[in-house]
């Protein structure tokens, strides 16, 4: 089995695309210290010296290192370990993975909210290693979940700020700004 392996906006995070499903829904973060029952995969790569957060995509796994760690020293331990897991046919989420919040529109703006992350903005930020989750809108500010290579990308301000909120206040004018939780 070969795993590529692809840089992303956060030099912190690697991007492993096994070229096989890794979720069939959703997606899936876990950090350091986050009780990692349902993933027996995301337990293995966690005894990884450095490792700090796991992000599961559908096709894809970002893994964040810590700041004081060498790429060079930990990513041929992570192939080692998503290898043995994949070859050896074991799921990457033993539990229903449907567990994670489900989020009712309760509102026209908060479906088209919903509809353009869906649509432009989740689908680019997953060829970067990450996603973006809709949490809330309130008062005319959208909430939004940074996980994967996302989270703590020293771009990811710019691209929420310039790319993702004109965006979304260009097709909903109610939006006011949008901010990171």
């Amino acid at each position: 089995m070969y795993i590529q392996t692809q840089d992303t906006p956060n030099p912190n995070t690697l991007k492993f695309i096994p070229g096989i499903e890794v979720l069939k829904n959703g997606s899936k973060q876990f950090n350091k210290h986050d009780n990692c029952t349902d993933s027996l995969l995301a337990q293995q790569l966690f005894k990884i010296d450095g490792v700090d957060s796991i992000f599961f995509g559908n096709d894809f796994i970002s893994v964040t290192k810590e700041n004081k760690v060498d790429w060079e020293i930990i990513k041929i331990f992570i192939l080692s370990k998503l290898v043995d897991h994949f070859l050896a046919g074991l799921p990457v989420i033993t539990q229903s993975q449907d567990k994670k919040k489900i989020i009712k529109a309760n509102s026209k703006i908060e479906e088209q909210i919903i509809e353009l992350l869906n649509s432009k903005i989740r689908p680019a930020v997953a060829q970067d290693g990450g996603d973006i989750i809709y949490n809330k809108f309130e008062n005319g500010v959208v909430y939004l979940e940074l996980h994967g290579a996302c989270k703590g990308c020293p771009s990811s301000t710019i691209t929420l700020k310039q790319g993702i909120e004109n965006m979304l206040k260009h097709y909903i004018p109610e939006i006011k700004s949008v901010e990171s939780i």
